[in-house]
């Protein structure tokens, strides 16, 4: 346990690192939509989203894409593919993973078509009382 605690304690965080329209996804720790959610929340507050996965959950991050693209919320900026380095424990042994990163952007339409999907829903609302 004090292994984690100096690890966590000596973790130098650069600015470059963490970004805050950035979202690591996993495609174990979260539903789809709480991503896809996430990311248009992302859009309105920095007007772009970069979506980051590694491995498996690489496809998660294109279906996000996709799902935001073909709702007319987002156009693609930029897709970088690499390799990174992660420490596996089991075999004590560093092991390359596949990463990508997608850095989407609003569409001219986002913010009408957001304002759009906030009345249907305070409609829907409305009706059930």
């Amino acid at each position: 346990m004090d292994e984690i605690t100096d690890g966590v304690n000596n973790l130098s965080v650069t600015a470059d690192s963490y970004k805050k329209n950035r979202i690591q996804v996993s495609n174990t720790k979260k539903p789809l939509f709480f991503y896809v959610n996430l990311a248009k929340r992302y859009m309105q507050q920095h007007n772009e989203v970069e979506l980051s996965a590694l491995g498996m959950a690489i496809a998660t991050v294109v279906t996000i894409a996709e799902i935001l693209k073909n709702n007319g919320l987002a156009v693609e900026k930029k897709i970088m593919t690499s390799t990174v380095d992660v420490n596996d424990e089991s075999r004590g042994r560093p092991l390359q993973k596949a990463k990508i990163e997608i850095l989407l952007g609003k569409t001219e339409k986002f913010d009408e078509l957001m304002a759009a999907a906030a009345e249907k829903e305070a409609g829907d609302g409305e009706e059930q009382s």
